[in-house]
């Protein structure tokens, strides 16, 4: 992930992510964004899978603004042809987050435009744009969000469920989305980490258990091992076993190991600290 900040950063000014694979086309983007007034931080991408990968990271304020229960960011700016998932593919998943950041396309490719804006698009950008013309775009992101009431003072964040996570999976040339409440258990392997899903599949991704720890345990994960993170609700028994405590995950009996460390806590998480 690579970021680009304003020289005239504001935190009251926008947060918002370009997306191009072309990097001309992203440097150029990038270049009249921070012209832009309204702009204070440019996060960048080359793909649909990094994209995704900035908005569910742990950068300090992309966090705050979860916390606020706001979007991770105010607005994408994206291309439509891209290695992968598509521009089209990629703004369906942001659409689909609860609270969503404004879209608004930036491409060579002037026959989307019909969809781009029945997915909630406002403004469909051809390359090569001007900047008086990137800049009404900007006003159109400003108008949609004053159209958002911000959260109350005080107001709790949304529950978990509703901030689903989608982790981009690589897969001979095409990627996949595997959403966060697929996922039964992960195992760790080295620096990557497998994903266990419902449909019986696995998926070995590029994220450190350690990390999928600390941005999954307010979805209901916890780790019962140094090699395992499970999800909580699909625990249906603790065990003591041969070699010391074990996790029955659902009805076919699919056994995991807790460690020492770690059963004094799985247990106050299973009967709620009692």
């Amino acid at each position: 992930m690579r970021v680009t900040v304003s020289a005239q950063q504001d935190t009251r000014r926008l947060l918002v992510l370009a997306v191009d694979d072309e990097p001309h086309g992203l440097q150029l983007l990038v270049e009249s964004l921070r012209n832009n007034p309204h702009i204070g931080k440019v996060y960048t991408a080359v793909d649909a899978s990094e994209a995704l990968r900035v908005l569910a990271s742990d950068d300090p304020e992309i966090r705050e603004r979860k916390d606020q229960g706001l979007p991770a960011i105010d607005a994408v700016f994206a291309d439509l042809q891209m290695p992968g998932l598509s521009g089209m593919e990629m703004a369906r998943v942001f659409t689909a987050m609860s609270p969503a950041p404004v879209l608004v396309f930036v491409t060579g490719h002037a026959h989307e435009a019909v969809n781009a804006f029945d997915l909630g698009a406002v403004d469909y950008l051809l390359k090569p744009c001007s900047q008086h013309r990137l800049d009404r775009a900007v006003d159109r992101v400003l108008e949609k969000l004053r159209t958002v009431a911000p959260p109350a003072a005080g107001a709790a964040a949304p529950a978990a469920p509703d901030d689903e996570e989608v982790i981009p999976v690589e897969l001979a040339g095409t990627t996949k989305l595997v959403p966060r409440s697929s996922v039964r258990w992960v195992e760790a392997q080295g620096d990557y980490a497998r994903l266990f899903t419902k449909d019986g599949s696995s998926h070995l991704v590029r994220i450190p258990l350690t990390q999928l720890e600390e941005r999954w345990e307010k979805a209901g994960f916890v780790r019962i091992h140094r090699s395992y993170l499970v999800a909580l609700n699909l625990i249906t028994e603790l065990r003591m076993g041969q070699g010391g405590y074990q996790v029955v995950i659902g009805n076919e009996e699919k056994l995991l190991p807790v460690s020492r460390r770690h059963t004094r806590e799985l247990k106050d998480r299973l009967t709620g600290g009692r």
